[in-house]
């Protein structure tokens, strides 16, 4: 066997294997020999037909098979030993010579391959980017003491409504003249929320009154659709569609919902027992929780950065477009949307390509890998914003290593998990490598960010 590289020009190669006799007779006679032992032919036993009538019948598809087994197993072992790097997969080159499968022939086989390019930039001091974190104002603390004592409060009852209470009572159904209605709707227990009201009104109504008393509400006036009048009369939203009458509402019950104290048993629910010991602790650990989660989006934002100054540097790059574009028409050959797409995506692609190149560049040259330990210490720390995104803070060390553990028995959550740490480690190489500002800007600038990304790729 022969197998030749041939350099067309610094970004495409094309590979030819040759096959003689000797590489294959070998391979195809013993599977047509493992095939005669199983085979079940009309007039022999199984495994006592001829070998010659199996090799008239059989011979070309099972030289066929096997010069096709050897050819991949030879392409891609040659690309390993080689250490070439190349984009997709190695095509037929076209045009080549067709091999007729008769027993005794020589093949000859060629390949087209997209070479990764060698980059022509290194980062270094001269290179100069900014790193980008949250400030974090005090409105964003308030905002999230705020949400957690929502999330720890409880209902309560009380004696005089306010806007944000759930009303219960006895509704009533007016005539005109402001008289129960003898037919009308009447039925105790009914809800009213008074923030879900929409006229100003109507609202004010239902602020302000103590249990026992009565107010007169007009639900058409009140909300704005059929479905949350029928709600408050327990009727269809048919049966309500012509419904204008005014209601009397006699108050028999005020649930309110009162957010936690800042008091120790709140802090321990917070944060762990005795973990925070008073508010301006409390303030303060908030404050760090909203650094770590900032952190990551930081990396995030920073990884962004890096990305578009890396591919402005490669910009003269040069990239073996004619086979990409080849390649890619031959996997989406039966989608004639993404082929109708393929001018439009092509300028991205090529520039995914070349970051792709960039980042094993950086994990060849530093060295860098992942361990097993660093994966679990990640899905940990991922478990841990899982629990406080539901309200849940404070999560002992043995609750989220039995939370992350589940997560990485799904194959796929590890390798992403994995990933992501490589991205991390890829990063803090680039940083120790460049010259780094830091810049603090506010959550809406940061947030902005990213929708004129989310803009632009969809453009």
């Amino acid at each position: 066997m022969d197998v030749t590289k041939n350099n067309l020009d610094a970004v495409n190669a094309r590979l030819v294997i040759k096959l003689e006799p000797a590489d294959y007779t070998e391979k195809v006679d013993k599977a047509i020999k493992d095939y005669r032992k199983k085979v079940n032919m009309p007039g022999f036993r199984q495994g006592m037909a001829p070998l010659g009538l199996i090799k008239s019948k059989f011979g070309k598809a099972f030289l066929a098979e096997e010069i096709e087994k050897l050819v991949s197993e030879s392409l891609y072992k040659y690309l390993y030993e080689n250490k070439i790097n190349i984009y997709g997969e190695p095509l037929p080159t076209e045009g080549a010579n067709s091999n007729e499968f008769e027993e005794g022939n020589s093949f000859e086989f060629s390949f087209d391959l997209g070479l990764a390019p060698e980059l022509n930039y290194t980062p270094s001091k001269d290179d100069k980017l900014f790193f980008h974190t949250i400030s974090i104002a005090q409105d964003l603390i308030d905002q999230q003491s705020e949400m957690m004592r929502s999330r720890m409060g409880n209902y309560e009852t009380a004696e005089t409504s306010e806007a944000e209470d759930v009303l219960k009572g006895d509704i009533v159904e007016l005539d005109e003249n402001g008289a129960e209605k003898e037919d009308g709707i009447k039925f105790e227990g009914a809800i009213l929320s008074p923030k879900y009201i929409k006229d100003s009104e109507e609202q004010a109504k239902t602020v302000g009154v103590k249990i026992g008393d009565s107010f007169v509400i007009n639900p058409r006036k009140a909300f704005d659709n059929n479905a949350e009048i029928a709600s408050l009369l327990h009727k269809t939203s048919d049966e309500v569609k012509d419904f204008n009458a005014d209601c009397k509402f006699t108050l028999t019950g005020i649930t309110r919902y009162k957010k936690a104290e800042l008091n120790q048993d709140f802090f321990d629910k917070a944060f762990g027992k005795d973990k925070v010991k008073s508010e301006e602790e409390f303030y303060n650990a908030i404050k760090d929780s909203l650094a770590a989660q900032f952190a990551e989006q930081s990396n995030i934002r920073f990884l962004w950065d890096v990305r578009d100054y890396v591919i402005s540097k490669l910009a003269d790059v040069e990239m073996p477009e004619a086979f990409l574009k080849r390649w890619v028409e031959l996997k989406n050959k039966d989608s004639k949307e993404n082929l109708q797409d393929l001018d439009k995506m092509f300028p991205k692609l090529l520039e995914d390509l070349k970051w792709e190149t960039f980042t094993e560049s950086i994990v060849s040259k530093a060295g860098l890998k992942v361990e097993p330990a660093e994966v679990e210490e990640a899905a940990k720390k991922i478990a841990k914003s899982q629990f406080e995104s539901y309200g849940i803070y404070g999560a002992d060390d043995d609750t989220l290593k039995a939370y992350s553990s589940e997560m990485l028995k799904n194959k796929e959550t590890y390798n992403k998990i994995s990933e992501e740490v490589l991205r991390d480690k890829i990063l803090a190489y680039v940083k120790e490598q460049v010259s780094i500002e830091n810049k603090e800007i506010s959550l809406d600038e940061f947030n902005q960010f990213f929708r004129d990304k989310q803009n632009a790729a969809k453009e």
